[in-house]
């Protein structure tokens, strides 16, 4: 019988599903469905909840084990499911040992140890990702922030960084698999390598993976806190043309005041003075952003503010999170705001967001690009547009595209 994994979240979850599919299998375990969960939203743990229970009823024969960051956070939720079979912390998740036990049955119901103990991330040699024409390459994971309304630090622990003679050697892996384009994920990307003999910062990170690596085509990195964005990563930025254009940024409010009580450590000034600079270096850059809307005791005068600084940073695309009370963090016990008000706040956020795309799809009209195709006939240009392609093209390949128009949220092109 097979072994399934379902991952929920973030691309770091996806990397590492790839790792529990190895492991697991390096374990022999089968007939069961491997659950890679979520903590950063109340939406995200019932989503989980709700598929775990689907999957059952699907198979009642079929075991189940829960891992990630929502089983890390909250064991005794996924424990007291019946239809939950077993519980893995998030550094249990990568032990081929863990799915030895479980598949036996010596393992207890629930294993999750204490995730601050953990001192390094190591490589995981992942060289395959099921479903994905691009590869993601774990590079750190942790985060040593507190922010008021965030729980995955307790999901994840502290920051560690994976050496970078790993990571070279890990990307070469996926080079020989024949990936074009390489994602560097984790969950505080621009920390990388304080914790490393050196302290060597992300910028040095991708400037030697470009160096020793010359025959990788495409580099991008997954979202990053552009307040930590070093002197060298700036440099590279302006310099290598294979680091792709296109910057995720967390963001989560555009008023001061919000970040201070949201505990981030960047302003409005800074964003707008981040993706002004790429701009300068890369005029194709295009920038996302994370977003909260109704974090407890925004005005409307505040929430105006993320609203306006959509424009003001040149923001085209926007993940919007609507505010969710996390357990045992300081917002949680901030003066909350109705759900009502939440709800249409992030209804408003995102409306301004598509009209941002919209407004980037059509100044790319009759423009030229090299894309990734996708499978379902889609394409990723450098700064990340999805592109509608002719049936033909290759998955994983690279095409010459000229972008004809465009649909709702895609631009349309022809090879060239």
């Amino acid at each position: 019988m097979t072994l399934d994994v379902v991952t929920f979240g973030c691309r770091l979850n996806a990397y590492e599903s790839e790792a529990i599919r190895l492991r697991a299998g390096e374990a022999q375990l089968r007939n069961a469905v491997v659950i890679n969960t979520c903590a950063v939203t109340a939406e995200a743990v019932r989503q989980s909840r709700q598929a775990i229970r689907r999957l059952k009823r699907e198979n009642p024969a079929r075991r189940i084990l829960v891992t990630g960051c929502a089983a890390q956070t909250q064991p005794q939720t996924y424990a007291a499911m019946a239809e939950v079979d077993g519980v893995l912390g998030n550094a249990e998740k990568l032990t081929a040992q863990a799915y030895a036990d479980f598949g036996t049955g010596r393992s207890e119901k629930i294993r999750v140890n204490d995730i601050m103990s953990i001192r390094e991330t190591a490589g995981q040699m992942v060289d395959h990702f099921e479903g994905h024409t691009r590869a993601f390459l774990q590079v750190q994971n942790g985060c040593d922030h507190r922010c008021t309304f965030c729980v995955i630090p307790y999901g994840r622990g502290n920051s560690r960084s994976v050496p970078m003679g790993a990571v070279v050697q890990e990307a070469r892996r996926l080079l020989e698999k024949g990936f074009a384009e390489i994602v560097l994920t984790g969950v505080d990307l621009t920390s990388y390598g304080a914790d490393l003999p050196g302290s060597p910062g992300l910028g040095a990170l991708v400037q030697k993976i470009l160096k020793l690596l010359p025959e990788l085509k495409r580099l991008r990195l997954s979202s990053i806190d552009s307040i930590e964005a070093d002197a060298l990563l700036m440099r590279v930025i302006a310099d290598e043309e294979r680091l792709m254009p296109h910057f995720h940024l967390s963001v989560q409010s555009g008023d001061d005041l919000i970040l201070k009580r949201m505990k981030r450590r960047h302003s409005r000034a800074d964003t707008i003075a981040f993706c002004d600079a790429v701009r300068r270096h890369r005029p194709d850059a295009a920038f996302g952003a994370d977003f909260i809307a109704g974090f407890p005791t925004e005005s409307e005068a505040m929430f105006a503010g993320s609203l306006a600084l959509v424009d003001d940073a040149g923001l085209s695309s926007l993940h919007v999170f609507p505010y969710s009370a996390r357990p045992g963090t300081p917002a949680a016990k901030m003066p909350q705001q109705s759900r009502t008000t939440v709800k249409e706040r992030a209804a408003r956020l995102r409306a301004k967001g598509e009209a941002a795309q919209t407004a980037r799809l059509d100044a790319m009209a009759g423009s030229l690009h090299t894309v990734l195709v996708e499978r379902g006939d889609i394409g990723r240009t450098p700064c990340f547009t999805p592109v509608a392609l002719p049936k033909g093209l290759t998955p994983g390949s690279l095409a010459r595209i000229a972008v004809t128009g465009r649909s709702r949220s895609h631009l349309t092109g022809v090879p060239q």
